[in-house]
């Protein structure tokens, strides 16, 4: 996974976007590090990062698979759960995550973005939404969450 802002994003954390970027590598899925997911965007209780639409994420209808964007949600609200103790070691799991699908990714887009973002960040809970957003900036997808610190 490759570490990148863009320079024009001045509300990015470059350290935090390293610390998630290093920290998904070390501890990350293999599977969900190989499908190419690009952190461009961190600060606390927000992470942005995109990924290429390849041929063995999409699926014989031409979309992109359900289940690589419901793996890149949960991976946002990971980077996002990253992104609110970063200094800290602790652990957290998922709760819940509902995702509703709005409309195709066909599988001749070349990237997509998700945004995750915590939207009531507790002590033991943490409730979170993620969208996913085509190139054209129309959502695709957005999924509501919960995380516990456990």
């Amino acid at each position: 996974m490759e570490t990148t802002d863009t320079p024009t994003d001045t509300s990015s954390d470059a350290a935090l976007v390293a610390h998630i970027t290093d920290a998904f590598q070390v501890g990350g899925s293999p599977f969900v590090i190989d499908m190419g997911i690009r952190v461009t965007h961190a600060e606390t209780g927000l992470v942005r990062f995109t990924l290429p639409v390849t041929d063995r994420l999409t699926h014989g209808g031409g979309v992109l698979s359900g289940q690589a964007i419901m793996s890149c949600m949960d991976t946002g609200m990971v980077f996002v759960m990253m992104s609110l103790r970063p200094d800290e070691d602790v652990n957290f799991t998922t709760v819940e995550l509902k995702t509703a699908f709005e409309r195709a990714v066909p599988a001749d887009t070349p990237e997509v973005t998700f945004e995750a973002r915590a939207t009531k960040p507790g002590r033991s809970l943490v409730f979170g939404e993620i969208d996913l957003f085509l190139p054209n900036g129309k959502r695709a997808a957005a999924a509501t969450t919960t995380y516990m610190w456990i």
